[in-house]
């Protein structure tokens, strides 16, 4: 009884090392075609209308300077970390990511009890994106009114939220670092 015990302990443990050996084919690598290997990453523009009229819809839509600059660094840092794609310059790139910063909004989440003061604020940042293919100087994809966000309790949230609290400019570059992960994900993922 004990010899069919260990061989079948045996026989089990062989049968899940070689099961983990196959895996279920996830991999975290880049699902691009091997013809992509650098990427070229235009400055983004500026396209944030600040003539237009205030309105309940819009009325926290706002504008901060440099944010497209801003924007455009974080993507390269963000392609440089990936690894997946090289940024490199536009001559001679595989593929030119087009973007445009459309939005800037800073939306309250959440009020004092008087609702006099904002305890809560979330960034968004909206921009237009395309994908080019520059060898056959075609369209790969376009996306518009792609979003980066993140959301930060201000100095009158409750002393048990404390460690969220931050200052608006630190919530906008970790608004700026989600947008850059995010468009890198799609870049390269494709899902």
């Amino acid at each position: 009884m004990k010899n069919k015990l260990k061989r079948f302990l045996f026989l089990t443990t062989i049968c899940l090392f070689v099961s983990g050996l196959t895996g279920c084919g996830y991999t975290t690598r880049s699902m691009l075609y091997k013809q992509y290997g650098t990427i070229y990453i235009a400055p983004f523009l500026n396209k944030v209308d600040i003539t237009q009229e205030s309105f309940s819809a819009n009325k926290y839509r706002i504008y901060r300077p440099m944010l497209e600059t801003d924007i455009t660094k974080k993507v390269i840092n963000q392609y440089l970390f990936d690894g997946n794609l090289k940024p490199i310059k536009e001559q001679t790139a595989d593929l030119v990511l087009k973007g445009e910063l459309m939005e800037y909004r800073k939306d309250p989440l959440s009020y004092t009890a008087n609702t006099e003061n904002v305890t809560e604020y979330r960034i968004n940042i909206y921009v237009n994106l395309s994908l080019w293919d520059t060898r056959e100087n075609k369209l790969l994809w376009q996306e518009n009114n792609f979003n980066g966000n993140y959301s930060y309790f201000t100095s009158f949230a409750p002393v048990n939220v404390s460690m969220g609290r931050t200052s608006e400019d630190a919530a906008v570059t970790k608004a700026i670092e989600d947008l850059a992960r995010r468009i890198v994900e799609r870049t390269v993922e494709q899902w």
